[in-house]
Order: C-alpha cells, then sequence, then structure tokens
C-alpha cells in the first residue's frame, strides 16, 4: 500500500485554507505597526509588541504538532486544529483596529497588543496543521508541488491582504483619515474582510480534503519499510507524552539541524522587514518624523508599503509555480541559495534606490526569497522526517522561525533608537545582511531525497 497520488485540484484544496490565513497574516503584517503607532506607541517599542507574534510560535506550535499527531476526529487529524485557529484569528482580526471601542476600560493601545496576540496564538495553531496536512497526503516526490502551491495560495492571499486597504482608500472612497488615537475606516473595513474570507476558505479546504486514517498510515509505513529493505518498527505514538516535544528536540534529523540555522538568519530579516518597513520607509522617502504617525502622508506611506508587500507576495505566486522545475533542474539547496541571495540584495536595495516608487524592483527580488523560503526548507526537510512524528517535528521547526524573531523583537527597537539614531532604515539594511548569510548556509544542508 502507498500513499495515492493526488491531482493538481486536490493538492489547492489540500492547502487553500492557507489562502485566508496568510490573508489575515498579511493585513497583520503591513499595518500592525501602524496601528500601534495610532494608539500611542513608539518607533522603538514597536519590536517589543511585535514579540508576541514569535513567542506564540514558539509555545503554541509545537504542542499542537504533538497533539494533531495523535488525534482523530469525525473530520480528521489534523483538520480540527486549523478550524478552531481560523475562528479564534478572524476574532482577532475584527476587533484588533477597533481597539479603542474598549478605551473605557482600558488604553486602546493593551487592547490591541492583546488582540495582536490572539491574532498570532491563532494564526499558530491554524498553520502547523497545514504544513503536516501536506506532507502527511503527499508521496515524496509530490511535496515539492504541494509546498510550491501552498506558496502560491499563501501569494495570492498575501496580495490581497497587503493591497486591499490601498485599495479600499482610492478605488471605493473609504477614508483613510481618522483622528489621532483611532484607526482609518479603511482599515476596520479591510481587517473585516479579511476575517470573513479567512473563515471560507478554511472551510473550503476541511470539507475538500480527506485524511489517512491512523490504520491507514501505519500500513503506508510497513509497505514501504518493505520496499527500502529495512525492518518495521511499529511505535505507538499515543504513549508518547508532551514532554517528549524536548526529546524530539535534542533528537532531531541532522537535516534538521542544518536547515534550522539557516531558517534563523532568513526569518531574523523578515521580522524586521514586516516591524520596520512602514517607519523605515516614511523617514528615508517621505521625509516623515516618527511622531507623525497619525497624520494623512503617514498613513500614505503606510498604504504605499501595503502595496509594496503585495508586490512581493505576487511575485512568490509565479516563482513559486516555478519551484519544482527550478529545483528540478538545480537542485532544491542550490534554488534555495539563489533565492536567499536575491532577497539579501534587495533588502539592501532598498537604503540606495532614489525613490519609493523603485522600491518596487526590490519587492521583486524580496518575493523570490519568499515563495521559496515557504516551500524548500519543508520540501527538503519532509523527507527527513519519520511519518509518525511529522507533526511534533513541523512543530519544532517552527522554533527556528521563531527564535529569530524573538531575538530580533528584544534587540531591533534598541538598536533603531541607539546605534541607528532612530532610522529605520538601518533595521532594513541589517536584515539584507542577516538573509545573505542565510544563503550561504544552505550549502551545508543535507537533502536526502534529492537524487545523487
Amino acid at each position: 500500500m502507498q500513499k495515492r497520488r493526488l491531482g493538481i485540484l486536490e493538492i489547492w484544496n489540500l492547502s487553500f485554507g492557507f489562502l485566508g490565513i496568510q490573508m489575515g497574516f498579511a493585513l497583520q503584517n503591513a499595518n500592525a505597526s501602524r496601528i500601534l503607532q495610532n494608539f500611542g506607541a513608539d518607533v522603538h517599542q514597536l519590536s517589543w509588541f511585535w514579540i508576541i507574534a514569535p513567542l506564540m510560535g514558539l509555545i503554541i506550535q509545537p504542542i499542537v504538532g504533538h497533539y494533531s499527531d495523535q488525534t482523530w476526529t469525525k473530520i480528521g487529524r489534523r483538520r480540527p486544529y486549523f478550524l478552531v485557529g481560523a475562528v479564534l484569528a478572524s476574532v482577532g482580526l475584527v476587533l484588533m483596529p477597533q481597539a479603542d471601542i474598549f478605551i473605557a476600560f482600558m488604553p486602546a493601545l493593551w487592547v490591541g497588543a492583546g488582540m495582536l496576540m490572539i491574532m498570532d496564538a491563532s494564526f499558530n495553531i491554524a498553520m502547523e496543521p497545514f504544513r503536516a496536512l501536506v506532507a502527511d497526503n503527499l508521496r515524496s516526490e509530490q511535496r515539492t508541488l504541494g509546498f510550491s502551491i501552498q506558496t502560491v495560495l499563501i501569494g495570492i492571499g498575501a496580495v490581497i491582504g497587503s493591497f486591499l486597504p490601498y485599495a479600499l482608500s482610492n478605488y471605493f472612497g473609504v477614508s483613510n483619515e481618522a483622528p489621532a488615537g483611532s484607526v482609518p475606516q479603511h482599515l476596520i473595513l479591510s481587517f473585516i474582510i479579511g476575517a470573513i474570507i479567512l473563515i471560507i476558505s478554511i472551510l473550503i479546504t476541511v470539507f475538500t480534503t480527506n485524511e489517512y486514517s491512523p490504520e491507514e498510515m501505519k500500513a503506508i509505513e510497513k509497505a514501504k519499510a518493505e520496499a527500502d529493505e529495512v525492518d518495521y518498527v511499529e511505535e505507538d505514538i499515543k504513549e508518547s507524552k508532551l514532554t517528549d516535544i524536548f526529546t524530539d528536540f535534542v533528537k532531531m534529523p541532522e537535516t534538521m539541524r542544518q536547515l534550522s540555522w539557516v531558517q534563523f538568519f532568513s526569518w531574523f530579516a523578515l521580522f524586521g522587514l514586516w516591524v520596520f518597513s512602514v517607519p523605515a520607509i516614511a523617514q528615508h522617502y517621505y521625509g516623515l518624523a516618527p511622531d507623525d504617525a497619525s497624520s494623512e502622508a503617514y498613513n500614505e506611506a503606510g498604504d504605499w508599503v501595503g502595496v509594496l508587500f503585495s508586490v512581493y507576495n505576487l511575485v512568490s505566486v509565479f516563482v513559486a509555480l516555478s519551484l519544482p522545475k527550478i529545483a528540478k533542474y538545480f537542485g532544491r539547496k542550490k534554488t534555495h541559495a539563489y533565492a536567499l541571495f536575491i532577497g539579501g540584495f534587495s533588502l539592501l536595495s532598498i537604503y540606495f534606490l532614489p525613490n519609493e516608487n523603485w522600491l518596487i524592483l526590490s519587492m521583486v527580488g524580496i518575493g523570490v526569497a519568499w515563495a521559496s523560503i515557504l516551500a524548500m526548507p519543508y520540501a527538503i526537510l519532509a523527507g527527513s522526517i519519520n511519518p509518525k512524528k511529522m507533526g511534533v517535528y513541523m512543530g519544532i521547526f517552527n522554533f527556528f522561525i521563531v527564535i529569530p524573531q524573538i531575538i530580533n523583537a528584544l534587540i531591533g527597537g534598541p538598536l533603531v533608537k541607539y546605534l541607528y539614531g532612530n532610522q529605520a532604515v538601518f533595521a532594513l539594511v541589517m536584515a539584507g545582511v542577516s538573509m545573505l548569510l542565510a544563503g550561504y548556509l544552505v550549502t551545508n544542508v543535507k537533502d536526502v531525497d534529492e537524487k545523487k
């Protein structure tokens, strides 16, 4: 017995919920900093508020992975988790930009930060099972395609989420102005639309995707062991304890250990991009001061950052569609290394370009790196993991996404204030250097599925 080869439509449905997740994530990435600034946060404090996101990933994803490995319900193994995560994330999306309605009870800034925490926790509940679902349902030779299609859907969702505030303001006449201490109406409406699309897209995956039962997975693993002429050792995963996450961490495969450094420097760079792009571009290209956050010009700069983010996400869609062929020609390691080099130089270029319109070129290169970051590490990793531990190891792998973000969150703000003289653009320069280093480290990774 072996896993059934899935058709393209089935693979799309497998990850379709990620479109909604990433739309919500893109709305957060492009707008959370300026929403928090509208509620009173200083530029050097932004990374401290953003520490919520990686902390939630560090805590939640391994736990969700551990329990989803052991779960079997009427709607499957992974699906209950991303369904619950979607509902909770939608609540956070609706309430975060409207945090000032709670001002009678507590400061809007703290309510907004709390909603950011709810969103991040919920996105993490939903994300990890999607990664594991692709690895569960696809044969080894289809995994690059599966994670590439997942990246395409991520890109489409992110394009919509990033561009939506700009479109509502410029094409539909929704106001992008608000009194000091409040969020413009076009952002509030964007987050509500994002919540609706998130729920709908998750339900499409829930109702169109089947999962292999524990008995079927056992039979598949046994058949694979026989084909590989190795002994099949049956392991009852239900006997494992939550504390086994730490044991699994110590025993992680060599490939995961090597990829951990690549992920570390890749996501250190991405966190800097997401947190500091709005203040960096507002200062460096629009000539605005940090305390101009409530001005119309600052909101225009923020909307332009949303457009730029939609560009890199749109580019990632087309790159992701090409990744299987590119990886087949160059190999997965070289493909990922080249993409990270392109992204690193593109981040550095943000400092040197003549005006904000030229930043579109920077975003094209960042889009190449983003597409590869979302697909190649998982395609390389999946072949090195025991299928019984797929969920927990996908969760543990997330450590190397969130730990660099936590470190950047702790040091990023002080660096901007004390080393960069409140010039946030230098945080993006640092991000470029970090991504170049990640590209170099890919060369040390062992891809166990790659044919010699």
